[in-house]
C-alpha cells in the first residue's frame, strides 16, 4: 500500500448509505466508541442545555448521544454523503440537529458560538492541525470545553491500530489512517495551549469487554499508549 492511500477519508461517504443500519462492523465499531466516550466526557461536562459543535460529526453517532443528554448540536464534516445520512436518521427519529459539511480548518460559525465542542477520531486525520485548534478556540465561548479523543505515536499504536485493527481484524478498513500524523500526547497538550486553551486532564480509551455479537465494549483505561481522550478549557474573560 502506498503511503498515498493512507488517510482515506472516502471511507465514510462510501458506507453512508448504512451507517445506521448496524450490517458493517466497523462502523459498528465507531458506535460502540461512543459510549465509552461519553462515560468519561460525561464527568466533565453537564450538557443539559449546552450548545455543543460535533466537529468531524460522520453519520451522527456522537451528536445524536449528546442530543439526547439535552444538548443543541451541531454537527460538521467534510463528508457529505455521511451527513446526508446523519440528518435522514434524525429526521426518521425526531432528534433535532443542525448538520453542515465543512471542514476543521475553516468552521462557518461565529466567534464564541458554543459553550463546548466535541472531536473525536478527528485530529488523526486533519491537514492543519494547529488551524483546527486555532478554530476551535475560536468558536468556544470564554470558559468553554472542549473534548477530544485521538491516537497516540508510536510502535505500539501503529500496531495495533493498523496491523491488527485494519490488517488483520478489519476493524477498520485498511487506509483509514495515516501513522505519521497519529500525535504525542505532549504534542498534542502544546499545540492546544498555543490555541490559547488551558489543558486539562487525560486518560486513554481501549477495549473494555466484548459484547453478545463479538464486538468491542470500550471504555477509559489508565494508558494512553494507543488512544487516548482529553479536556481543555477556553479561560474565563476578567
Amino acid at each position: 500500500m502506498t503511503e498515498k492511500s493512507r488517510n482515506d477519508l472516502t471511507i465514510y461517504d462510501e458506507v453512508a448509505a448504512n451507517w445506521w443500519s448496524d450490517d458493517i462492523r466497523w462502523v459498528r465499531t465507531l458506535k460502540n466508541l461512543v459510549p465509552g466516550r461519553l462515560s468519561w466526557f460525561d464527568r466533565q461536562v453537564d450538557w443539559d442545555g449546552m450548545d455543543v459543535l460535533d466537529l468531524g460529526c460522520a453519520g451522527g453517532f456522537m451528536a445524536e448521544a449528546l442530543a439526547r443528554r439535552g444538548a443543541t448540536v451541531t454537527g460538521i464534516d467534510p463528508a457529505a454523503q455521511a451527513i446526508d445520512a446523519a440528518r435522514a436518521h434524525a429526521d426518521q427519529t425526531g432528534v433535532e440537529i443542525r448538520y453542515d459539511v465543512g471542514v476543521g480548518e475553516d468552521l462557518p460559525y461565529d466567534d464564541a458560538a458554543f459553550d463546548s465542542v466535541v472531536c473525536v477520531d478527528v485530529l488523526e486525520h486533519v491537514d492543519d492541525l494547529s488551524q483546527v485548534l486555532a478554530e476551535v478556540a475560536r468558536v468556544l465561548k470564554p470558559g468553554g470545553i472542549f473534548l477530544f479523543d485521538t491516537i497516540n505515536r508510536n510502535p505500539l499504536s501503529r500496531f495495533v491500530t493498523i496491523t491488527v485493527a485494519e490488517d488483520i481484524l478489519r476493524l477498520l478498513p485498511k487506509g483509514t489512517h495515516d501513522p505519521a500524523l497519529f500525535i504525542r500526547p505532549a504534542e498534542l497538550s502544546s499545540a492546544i495551549e498555543k490555541a490559547g486553551l488551558v489543558c486539562g486532564p487525560m486518560t486513554g480509551l481501549g477495549p473494555r469487554g466484548v459484547n453478545r455479537r463479538g464486538d468491542f465494549i470500550f471504555g477509559p483505561l489508565p494508558i494512553k499508549s494507543v488512544i487516548y481522550m482529553g479536556v481543555a478549557r477556553k479561560a474565563r474573560q476578567h
